[in-house]
């Protein structure tokens, strides 16, 4: 599954090894479910009509009982069960009884009547439920006027659509069939194989037995779909047959599915390629959710996407594009890791997402290297860097503790810190012996599930290495934190001598303990005679040291190496001095990481805000947007957190003119024929933050321009939103709210309901997200808890106008007013979410206070509150802390 932080871009109820059991019949199991009872088959059966507002189901589970018992365990949530039927092995029939136990985590206990000796069992369930209304389980959704019904059971919501075993331990066949209207298309996780009339109106459709799944990786749709076929996939090396390749898609957007189906043939290949082994499943649908909570879902012959992911044309905006492609190499990687193989529990979620993160860098390098995914992997490690200072961050296998330890799991710890590990024990071992250890790992496990033992060990099995190796991969998987390197040069008896001490990255007001030790496959590039050359060690101690052979008596140290080590670094002032000098030698990807090592000396309290400025001035002239733009959202952090008074907000506004005005002038203010996309993205960048964060009037005059333009009504009606560059589209339409106030406002709501292009929305959306005006922004927020806005799309307009403290207050105050609302709307699943989303970009000890005041008492109100509570709190400590460090005035040094 793949989160989007926001909708233009791109969560084991024991702990990790602890076995949960029932005491008596009435003690619902405190995790895992007992193990005496295993399924070994599922037939589900459903009556869906997406017009109604229930569905009914059979689901029939063949379940080998290895224990005497009375009952058994397992998951099931708002189902109304009408009757269970136990078989046992001799054919005799026993009426079960359903008991809710704890409604609120789904667990429920099936009473035989009697006690069963170990056998097979076949248990029968015959049950209606409601279609879900917070897109969970089978949920329902409208577009265009047009019902339907579609599926998400990642994490734990399969127990919304069908009584079973809902872990990922649990991986068995399915058998699927639907019953549906006549008129209605359905699609499935595998091939249709009948279709025969069920009743007046009503058709069934069968599908073929999918291949072992768990529960959350069953999936299926219904509804008036547009089933388009896109180019059958070759045979290879690793499969003979073609392999089908369609789009689904809501009615009358399935020609809009062909870019990226014509993208697709690409990335299977080359996971073919990397793994050695043919995509398994059968068949391939690709299908535009029109209402998704996640970014999109892994489902094995059935992934499931937010809309503007597969819904491009020739005016899609370029973030669009570029997203589409990665978020789809995302979800076909995990075909691989996640489908043929799952993990064993959730506490292992990171062999899933992890793995497939760094699988669709690889994809995206080969199929798409101006798309430079390899600067996507150190942004996005550098991303969960920043959670991972927290002393409430949490580990990428972090013990279980409750549905919302499951629900919160799924962050840029598992994600991106999962990947960068990943790639920097790659590095460490080399590509052809880590990817040798990838395909054992996939053939001794497929069909099956896995543990992380199971990965490092076929990985050190592959590069010949003991236990050392796998005491320092787990050293990164087993605790929280980034490893913080402090570096000092030396000579030595004639030698250059690199001194290394490591401790845990801690910014400023923290309360964490920085006594902690990491296995760290340190990489450092320093300066010769004739250039540079980089030297590796394994940094397993406090301290420790690495000679520099050649190194020249002037030479300077970027002690990251291409940016491959999960780490953060320091220098003293001397090697800072010499660093600086050489940035421009620097890789991209290395520029970044030493932009990530200023920023985080600046949380450190080490460097002052004028001192950040002079050393992040060298980048800004880089070629790269990627390495050029990171000033930029530096400058802007000093423009609202640090600057104090008008002059010092002037210096910073008058930096970031000089600097990148100029850049954004010779792009202009329209996407040009046939110009790179990274030309668009970097259009987009420019004029986003210097018009919103640094509010320069040229480049607000150009975008009100378009945005003028885009708020005139055409002959039938709408806005002519196609005025607006596409990529401006959301910050031209934001300049006017700001400009016009009520006018724009009003405009924007009134046509949201009428457009059902997701590219537009995003941009009605972002440019409603803009309001300042308090009066103005608590209509948008009012709106956003109405029907004509999705629920996946309501934090868009939610998350908008932080800035200032008298912004965060009126958040607060109307996030309180509101709770129960936003509660009902977004359901459990995002609850670890809430505590953010009410006051995320606080800074103060009020702020602090208020939050854990409010959340205290409500954080058994959804899963995972808590952990959200204690990760925006300490962020909102974190910041006030650096900013009573700050001298404001540095700025104007």
């Amino acid at each position: 599954m793949r989160r989007l932080v926001r909708p233009l871009l791109l969560t084991a109820l024991a702990t990790c090894c602890g076995a949960a059991f029932a005491a008596t019949a009435d003690q619902a199991p405190q995790g895992r479910l007992p193990g005496w009872a295993v399924p070994q088959s599922y037939q589900l059966a459903f009556k869906v009509d997406p017009a109604q507002q229930d569905f009914s189901g059979t689901t029939t589970i063949k379940v080998k009982l290895n224990q005497a018992s009375d009952h058994l365990w397992l998951d099931g949530a708002e189902l109304k069960v009408s009757k269970v039927t136990i078989t046992d092995a001799a054919g005799k029939t026993h009426a079960g009884k359903y008991v809710n136990v704890d409604p609120k985590a789904g667990v429920v206990r099936v009473d035989f009547g009697s006690t069963l000796k170990p056998q097979d069992l076949t248990v029968k369930f015959e049950y209606s439920a409601p279609l879900n209304q917070q897109l969970q389980g089978l949920y329902k959704v409208t577009a265009k006027g047009q019902p339907y019904a579609m599926t998400q059971m990642e994490p734990i919501s399969a127990r919304f659509a069908f009584p079973g075993f809902d872990e990922p331990g649990f991986k068995t066949p399915f058998d699927i069939s639907i019953t549906v209207p006549d008129h209605e298309n359905v699609v499935a996780n595998t091939k249709q194989v009948k279709e025969q009339p069920a009743g007046k109106g009503w058709k069934t459709v069968t599908f073929a037995q999918t291949q072992p799944l768990p529960t959350y990786l069953v999936a299926f749709a219904v509804g008036p779909w547009d089933i388009v076929d896109g180019p059958d996939i070759s045979p290879d090396a690793y499969r003979s047959e073609p392999l089908k390749l369609r789009g689904i898609a809501a009615k009358g957007e399935g020609h809009r599915m062909e870019h990226v189906l014509g993208e697709t043939p690409s990335i299977i290949h080359a996971l073919e390629n990397y793994y050695g082994f043919g995509y398994p499943f059968g068949k391939l649908d690709l299908l535009a959710a029109p209402d998704f909570e996640a970014g999109a879902m892994e489902n094995p012959g059935l992934v499931t996407f937010r809309d503007w992911l597969l819904l491009l044309d020739k005016d899609s905006p370029a973030r669009n594009v570029q997203g589409s492609f990665n978020v789809n190499a995302h979800e076909l990687a995990h075909q691989w890791t996640g489908d043929t193989v799952t993990t064993a529990w959730w506490n292992d979620i990171w062999l899933n997402e992890a793995f497939a993160t760094w699988m669709q860098q690889k994809v995206t390098m080969q199929v798409h290297p101006e798309y430079r995914a390899d600067l996507d992997r150190v942004r996005g490690a550098q991303g969960a860097m920043s959670n991972d200072s927290l002393v409430s961050a949490r580990s990428i296998r972090q013990p279980i503790s409750g549905n919302g330890d499951i629900m919160t799991a799924f962050d840029g710890i598992t994600y991106q810190k999962g990947a960068s590990v990943i790639a920097m024990f790659e590095n460490y071992v080399g590509e052809k012996t880590y990817q040798k250890g990838m395909r054992a790992y996939i053939q001794s496990q497929k069909f099956g599930n896995a543990t992380a033992d199971d990965l490092v060990s076929a990985i050190a099995t592959a590069a010949d290495k003991g236990d050392a190796f796998k005491h320092a991969f787990k050293s990164f998987l087993d605790q929280s934190g980034v490893p913080y390197v402090a570096t000092k040069l030396e000579q030595k008896d004639g030698k250059t001598v690199l001194q290394l001490n490591q401790s845990r990255y801690l910014p400023l007001g923290s309360s964490g303990d920085a006594k902690r030790i990491w296995g760290v496959p340190v990489c450092v590039r320093y300066g010769t005679v004739d250039g540079s050359k980089v030297a590796c060690d394994m940094l397993d101690q406090a301290t420790g040291s690495m000679e520099l052979p050649g190194a020249s008596k002037s030479t300077w140290v970027m002690p990251n190496a291409n940016a491959s080590g999960y780490y953060r670094f320091s220098l003293d002032k001397d090697g800072l001095d010499r660093l600086i000098k050489q940035v421009g030698t620097l890789s991209d990807a290395e520029q970044l990481a030493y932009a990530d090592a200023i920023n985080a000396s600046f949380r450190r309290g080490d460097l002052d805000a004028g001192q950040v400025l002079a050393a992040m001035q060298p980048l800004t002239g880089s070629k790269i947007r990627e390495v050029a733009t990171v000033p930029l959202g530096t400058a802007s952090g000093l423009y609202h957190r640090i600057a104090t008074t008008d002059a010092q907000r002037a210096r910073l506004a008058a930096w970031a003119k000089a600097a990148y005005l100029p850049r954004l002038e010779q792009l202009g203010y329209q996407r040009k024929a046939g110009e790179p996309e990274d030309d668009s993205l970097m259009r987009s960048s420019l004029a986003s933050s210097l018009a919103f964060d640094f509010k320069l009037p040229e480049v607000r005059a150009a975008l009100l321009k378009q945005g003028d333009a885009a708020l005139k009504p055409t002959a039938d009606g709408h806005l002519n939103l196609a005025a607006a560059d596409p990529d401006l589209l959301g910050d031209a339409l934001g300049v006017a709210v700001q400009e016009h106030g009520k006018s724009a406002v009003d405009a924007l709501i009134a046509e949201l309901p009428k457009t059902s292009d997701p590219a537009l929305r995003n941009g009605i959306l972002g440019g409603l997200a803009s309001v300042e005006d308090p009066a103005l922004a608590e209509q948008v927020r009012n709106f956003a808890l109405t029907k004509p806005v999705k629920v996946g799309e309501m934090a868009m307009l939610l998350r908008g106008g932080r800035d200032t403290q008298a912004q965060r207050d009126a958040m607060w105050n109307w996030f309180t007013a509101h709770y129960q609302q936003i509660l009902d709307r977004t359901g459990s699943f995002s609850g670890g979410r809430l505590p953010s989303l009410a006051a995320g970009g606080g800074c103060s000890t009020a702020e602090y206070d208020r939050l854990q005041a409010f959340f205290k008492t409500r954080e058994k109100d959804a899963a995972g509150i808590g952990r959200g509570l204690a990760q925006t709190g300490e962020s909102i400590q974190l910041c006030s802390a650096l900013t009573a460090k700050q001298d404001p005035a540095s700025i104007l040094r």
